[in-house]
């Protein structure tokens, strides 16, 4: 029988470390087979678990092979080939390009017997490689720093430059028929296409706009829900503006008569990559082609930062942590409901709940949440995925949007045999949910039993704590907004905006308005008799839920936006 615990054969360096007294045998031997499986250099292994420092393994290592040590401080990384960094190989293997001169391209690496780096880099560049040995701690270093560099886009773009470039023959002039590889490459139009991104992500835009026009080719971005118009581009370049974003989109470049949607991301450094949600649209001269900015991080802003009043955030924690019932959000796209949704599911989501959603897209990543893409062109519709979860043993179901009677009719089901649902449903306010049901065909005694909570929310600006200004309002101008006398006699202060370096238009940032509504007795007993919205209104509010305007009211008392918001967002 074979011995299983046999010793391994040591490499060159390691052996040398051994006797050199620097590791025992068994050290060297652990420290080995471990940074094999972890699929980590033996020196990168040595000096992250602080086994040796990085200096004396690059001392011995130049002894051990003959060659110099390179300081790697002295390097000008300008001058690096960053058109052969490939980040995929350079972290695989902690190896860096470091100069090219012809076909020989020198590679910076902490352990010289690393042959698999060489041959790898070799095999991807068409080169010869050569080791150049460094130091492991200011090779990490440099590595992270010359990844960012290449990795930073580059947001001082000017249009000039853009205008003034060398196009060539027209040959794409109806709008990229003849579209190579080359031109969706176009230096150019990647560094406009970056540009953007970057004032975007900067601007805190929620949405950027890619529209052709006959004479024009602007870009919009939507900042605080209202689109500004930040760049203008040649119209001739609008067909590789679309391949560039389609590309990297992984969409059918090939294909510009029908709409696509895809998926991108930015990668700006080890740690942070925005992600964009891609739609194309055909229009008249060319593809408009729209990216909703997703932000991974705004589920885990936690519920305080969402606006609610402490009222309204005391029933909505209240109703989300029952075993059973429906919980619907409504209102308008744009107005912040997946981010409500998934405030809750991150509240809900322990080690002890299985929560599984359907979306159309998923637009938030959450670990710990089984996240479903909804695709009806393969008969992946919502009512399918909620059959589907019902057989996955579910606590939490979250259902994107209903949209049928059919998708309806299950979410109810589930949420009356001991599940809790979450859906959104395009509605004005909370009670015309309740008759947007009954009008799919919902049955009364259903939407009575199984409906918990409504919650109908808009996004407004939030005021610029910088240079908002008070100003004075005569009475009767604020009992015709809808301020109550008790209100008006608290003489609170009405703000509004003025515009400074620090915000747009005096606004920066948006802040939720709610209308928080649970489904009590009375209104179950109303919906089972046939009531209307209007009616199922008037208890509401004799029941002291505040309707949408009242909220938006009571954020111009606190000083979060303006009056003239509210009138923009919620009119009456």
């Amino acid at each position: 029988m074979a011995n299983m615990t046999a010793p391994i054969r040591l490499s060159g360096l390691a052996r040398r470390l051994v006797s050199e007294g620097l590791l025992s045998d068994e050290q060297a031997q652990t420290a080995q087979v471990t940074a094999k499986q972890a699929s980590q250099s033996f020196v990168t292994y040595l000096v992250n678990n602080k086994l040796l420092d990085s200096d004396v393994i690059g001392a011995i290592a130049s002894q051990e092979f003959g060659v110099p040590l390179f300081d790697l401080d002295s390097m000008n990384m300008e001058l690096a080939p960053t058109s052969l960094f490939q980040e995929k190989l350079i972290r695989q293997h902690n190896a860096l390009p470091l100069f090219q001169r012809g076909k020989r391209l020198y590679v910076a690496v902490s352990d010289p017997t690393n042959l698999q780096a060489l041959d790898e880099f070799q095999f991807n560049t068409a080169l010869n490689t050569y080791p150049v040995l460094v130091d492991e701690q200011k090779l990490s270093v440099t590595i992270e720093k010359a990844l960012d560099n290449k990795n930073q886009v580059l947001d001082d773009f000017d249009d000039a430059e853009l205008d003034d470039i060398d196009l060539g023959p027209d040959d794409d002039a109806d709008r990229g028929a003849e579209l190579t590889e080359k031109n969706i490459d176009d230096t150019p139009v990647v560094r406009f296409i970056n540009g953007i991104l970057t004032q975007a992500i900067k601007a805190g835009a929620s949405d950027i706009h890619f529209e052709p026009y006959e004479k024009k080719y602007r870009v919009r971005v939507r900042i605080d829900g209202i689109l500004h118009e930040t760049k203008t581009a040649p119209v001739v370049l609008g067909g590789r503006i679309a391949a560039r974003l389609k590309v990297l989109s992984r969409m059918n470049i090939a294909e510009r008569r029908v709409p696509q949607d895809g998926r991108m991301r930015l990668k700006i450094s080890k740690s942070k990559a925005i992600d964009f949600r891609v739609s194309t649209c055909p229009t008249l001269f060319g593809e408009k082609i729209v990216l909703r900015i997703l932000d991974p991080t705004s589920a885990q802003l936690g519920i305080d930062a969402l606006g609610y009043e402490e009222d309204q955030k005391e029933i909505f924690m209240e109703t989300m942590h029952k075993p059973y019932g429906m919980v619907l959000v409504t209102g308008p796209t744009g107005s912040g409901k997946t981010v409500s949704l998934y405030t809750a599911l991150n509240i809900l989501n322990t080690d002890d709940r299985n929560i599984s959603t359907a979306e159309d897209p998923a637009e938030i990543n959450l670990p710990g949440i089984n996240q479903v893409n909804v695709h009806p062109q393969i008969g992946l519709g919502f009512t399918e995925c909620l059959r589907a979860f019902l057989r996955q043993d579910p606590d939490v179901i979250m259902v994107g949007e209903i949209r049928d009677l059919e998708t309806a009719e299950i979410a109810i089901k589930a949420a009356q045999t001991g599940h809790m649902v979450f859906s959104t449903l395009h509605t004005n306010d909370a009670p015309q949910t309740l008759t947007r049901l009954a009008n799919m065909g919902v049955p009364a005694f259903n939407i009575a039993s199984a409906v918990t909570l409504i919650i109908a929310q808009r996004l407004a600006r939030r005021l610029c704590q910088h240079c908002k200004k008070g100003e004075t309002l005569p009475k009767e101008t604020l009992i015709e907004e809808g301020f109550s006398a008790e209100q008006i006699a608290t003489d609170f202060k009405v703000y509004h905006a003025v515009g400074c370096e620090h915000c747009t238009e005096g606004y920066k940032g948006r802040v939720g308005i709610y209308q928080v509504m649970p489904v009590s007795e009375a209104m179950g007993r109303m919906i089972m008799e046939g009531g209307n919205s209007i009616q199922l209104a008037d208890q509401a509010k004799a029941e002291g839920i505040d309707d949408l305007r009242a909220s938006g009211l009571k954020k111009v008392m606190a000083g979060a936006t303006s009056l003239e918001e509210i009138n923009r967002v919620i009119k009456e």
